[in-house]
């Protein structure tokens, strides 16, 4: 690990000041809980010159708060706080479940959902120091021709790489939405155009501006007969990422199914929102002849690469099950 400077300011303004001193973002990052920030720097894969302390800013809120409309969590709400609310599993049970199923209990400690949201992706490529890969700033995408299993079967980005975050395909499926705030200001954001697929011109997963902070995610309060689901296969029992993930959310109205929303995680740059297959579904009656129709909607576009041919039927069996808990 080099040596970096280190700052501890008391307010956002000063904190975005902060991160402002270096025209290169690379060189100064903020501080939360770090269980991302500290593996890049540790792997030398970033190398800041300061790193600013954001856990004690005046104006960046931890803890989970009730408005008229729905929930704000501050950027500084841990998962731990998340997955053991009794208001946020009674009412966003997606959610809950997406945060108890990320890492372990200690790190779910400690983990803040603004830092679990701008988690860089785990791609074996990406995390090694040695290669040069696209999303790096390289000239290609070495997975897409090597060892790809745990990799995008939608074609998005040079880049096939997926999203990470549990909580991310869960807040995705909740119609939640974000508060930046940077230099020009403050800005709120859909979660559906927070997160972006890698471009050439911005190699990040996200819409987040050079200075930004993220401060807090606010979900709006669904019917009262609505009900939702999240569901995550691993290559391990507990602890891992992701190889497929989904996330469901309907209410029945009158024996059919209104407002359904269908999210996929590990398969993808970002949140895959299987539009088509919400069309399918809506005011038609529950069933698993629906379910399985809907599930064929969802994948009709999947690209598999060389290796991950197997998240097919996956998430197809998880994308019914989904369904099916979403609409008992």
């Amino acid at each position: 690990m080099r040596q970096f400077e280190y700052a501890m300011p008391t307010s956002v303004d000063e904190a975005l000041g902060l991160l402002a001193t270096d025209s290169d973002t690379s060189r100064v990052k903020a501080l939360a809980g770090g269980t991302d920030l500290l593996t890049l720097i540790k792997a030398d894969l970033i190398a800041p010159s300061l790193l600013v302390n954001v856990k004690r800013l005046d104006g960046l809120e931890a803890g989970i708060r009730e408005t008229p409309n729905g929930i704000t969590l501050g950027a500084l709400t841990t998962l731990a706080e998340i997955e053991t609310s009794t208001l946020i599993r009674e009412r966003f049970t997606a959610l809950a479940d997406a945060c108890a199923l990320a890492a372990t209990p200690q790190l779910r400690n400690v983990a803040t959902i603004g830092g679990n949201l701008l988690q860089r992706p785990r791609c074996w490529y990406y995390r090694n120091h040695l290669i040069d890969c696209w999303l790096k700033g390289g000239d290609e995408c070495q997975a897409r021709d090597g060892e790809n299993q745990q990799h995008a079967i939608f074609d998005q980005s040079p880049c096939v790489a997926v999203q990470p975050s549990d909580p991310a395909t869960a807040l995705t499926a909740l119609d939640a939405e974000v508060t930046l705030r940077g230099p020009r200001g403050e800005r709120t954001l859909a979660l559906s155009e927070f997160f972006a697929p890698p471009t050439e011109e911005r190699r990040t997963e996200t819409t987040l501006r050079d200075g930004e902070l993220l401060l807090a995610v606010h979900i709006p309060t669904p019917p009262s007969d609505s009900r939702s689901v999240y569901l995550k296969a691993m290559d391990r029992k507990v602890w891992a990422f992701a190889m497929v993930s989904v996330a469901a959310k309907a209410r029945i109205d009158n024996g059919r199914i209104m407002d359904p929303r269908l999210v996929l995680g590990g398969v993808a740059n970002v949140p895959w929102r299987a539009v088509a297959a919400e069309q399918v579904l809506v005011d038609q009656e529950p069933g698993e002849a629906l379910f399985s129709r809907g599930a064929g909607e969802a994948l009709a576009g999947a690209q598999p690469l060389s290796h991950n041919g197997y998240k097919v039927p996956l998430a197809r069996t998880l994308i019914v099950r989904a369904l099916r808990a979403a609409c008992a």
